[in-house]
């Protein structure tokens, strides 16, 4: 019998991705790029909406097929994978679940002017009554949504009034004079490395919205989310584009918040703590959930204990970012680092798809199987170039 999509699920699935994606680390990432590769930086970010694309498709797909979390399908690809995996997800999740943390605390310093460390903490505690509510799913879906849809309009605004070089951006997005390794390899990792990519489809599957019945609407929530977090991408990248064409510097130690108050004033300013403030408290659900996620599995104490392990990752979060305080060069390294985490975790869902103990019947599509190894050499291509880089600079 087919199964009946829940589509409020599926949405809620992909807005959960969009948003653990859409974080501080994510507007960082773009101003800083758009500063250093200008309109150049378009085909960057095209090239990366295609990478994500392939990437996702192939993850979500496989995990709904399967009907298992990615770390029970690795363990089953080779022994010990699945812990190897989580291990790399969860400190990942942990280091950036810092960053949002401070982006959250951070943007409610500038709407109400208390200190980093007040917001931080407020900011724990809403995320924190999130999975205490009783409804957590519905409400974590809700928020994701609501928190999706308020960063896409605030950016769009911005990007309006930055009064951008449309037609140099789309010049550039095909025939580009500058590229660089490092920001391909961040912006993936930023966008469907690490935990992100997996924070939908184990929504999914919590969700019980699984199976080959369920594929069509796996498709469309997994595209539906790299549309969304590219929407916001695009967005902020035109905004900071308008920005710097003038020939206006970021600060370095902000440069996100650069943009939204060079393009609009005071204004501008505090649009931008109403979007750091979304995008760090959206991430922290986002992360929290999917890190924990890969943990659950392993053995029946930590399912039960489920919510307290996800508060308790979230106070760790917090109280090592009063100690450390705000790592904005860890959000640009951490992205990296995810987008080294990606090929492994994806070569790893590819071999999945032809073990039949693990997909039963299913037949994986050749083109997806193709497409997605190609984004694994190219995904270790770039990781290699950027090492070799940084070898060089230091």
């Amino acid at each position: 019998m087919k199964k009946k999509h829940n589509w409020s699920i599926l949405i809620g699935a992909a807005f959960l991705m969009a948003s653990s994606a859409i974080g501080p680390g994510f507007l960082t990432q773009t101003a800083v790029f758009t500063e250093q590769l200008g309109a150049s930086f378009a085909f960057v970010i095209l090239l990366s909406i295609i990478l994500d694309a392939i990437a996702q498709l192939n993850i979500w797909r496989i995990i709904a097929v399967a009907d298992q979390p990615a770390q029970d399908i690795a363990n089953k690809v080779f022994p010990g994978a699945g812990y190897f995996l989580s291990f790399l997800v969860f400190l990942g999740g942990l280091a950036f679940n810092i960053g949002n943390i401070a982006g959250a605390g951070l943007g409610l310093n500038v709407l109400f002017g208390i200190s980093i460390a007040q917001g931080a903490m407020i900011s724990a505690i809403i995320a924190i009554g999130i999975f205490v509510y009783k409804e957590a799913g519905k409400a974590m879906d809700a928020f994701a949504k609501t928190m999706g849809l308020l960063k896409i309009g605030l950016a769009l605004y911005i990007a309006y009034v930055s009064d951008p070089p449309i037609a140099e951006a789309l010049v550039k997005s095909v025939n580009p004079t500058q590229f660089s390794f490092s920001a391909v390899l961040t912006i993936v990792g930023g966008t469907v490395g690490g935990y992100i990519t997996f924070s939908g489809a184990h929504r999914l599957l919590d969700a019980r919205q699984t199976g080959i019945d369920n594929l069509p609407a796996v498709n469309k929530g997994a595209l539906s989310a790299i549309g969304l977090a590219s929407v916001m991408r695009l967005l902020l990248f035109i905004a900071a584009l308008g920005v710097v064409s003038t020939g206006a510097k970021l600060n370095p130690e902000n440069p996100a918040a650069s943009v939204f108050q060079l393009a609009s004033g005071q204004f501008g300013y505090k649009v931008f703590g109403l979007v750091i403030w979304a995008a760090g408290i959206s991430s922290v659900v986002g992360s929290a959930y999917t890190s924990i996620s890969f943990i659950k599995s392993f053995h029946p104490t930590i399912l039960k204990l489920n919510p307290a392990i996800t508060i308790v990752f979230i106070l760790i979060s917090f109280l090592i970012f009063i100690l450390i305080g705000k790592p904005v060069k860890i959000l640009l390294a951490v992205g990296a680092i995810n987008g080294l985490i990606l090929p492994i975790a994806l070569g790893v869902m590819l071999i999945a798809a032809y073990r039949s103990k693990i997909i039963a019947t299913y037949k994986q599509p050749l083109w997806l199987t193709i497409s997605g190894l190609a984004v694994v050499i190219t995904m270790i291509w770039m990781g290699y170039g950027t090492i070799i880089q940084l070898f060089k600079d230091y």
